[in-house]
């Protein structure tokens, strides 16, 4: 089983590409999302869950990670721009075959926002790339 990376999973694009991955016949996926939740929502993996019959979804009391039964969809919230909460998420996983790509969604896209404060815009779009 292919492990995947998907940063900004619970966002709309996200969360969608999450459906894909988690419903392919072709490869058998399992998928760990990082999000800071800024512009989501933790239900979006509940309704992904449901969708995909994974059984038990459940986050932890705090809402900082969650994982369903057979461990095919696991949840971290970590702000790609935090290089040590993200470093703690690669080294998680290590143990464990680490991850066999990645998806990059986490950012900002308001366009008006943007335009007011383009400096946080370039922070977290472009640094959380690099990070």
């Amino acid at each position: 089983m292919q492990r995947i990376l998907v940063t900004g999973g619970c966002g709309y694009i996200g969360s969608h590409t999450l459906v894909s991955l988690l419903s392919s016949t072709s490869t058998t996926y399992s998928v760990v999302v990082i999000d800071n939740l800024a512009n989501s929502s933790c239900e979006s993996l509940h309704r992904v869950a449901d969708i995909c019959s994974l059984s038990n979804f459940t986050l932890n009391a705090n809402g900082t990670s969650g994982q369903d039964s057979n461990g095919r969809l696991s949840f971290r919230k970590v702000d790609c721009c935090n290089e040590p909460a993200l470093r703690a998420v690669f080294d998680e996983f290590k143990s464990q075959g680490g991850f066999s790509a990645a998806i990059h969604f986490a950012g900002l896209k308001a366009v008006g926002e943007s335009k007011l404060i383009p400096l946080k815009y370039y922070e977290v779009n472009i640094g959380a790339t690099w990070t």
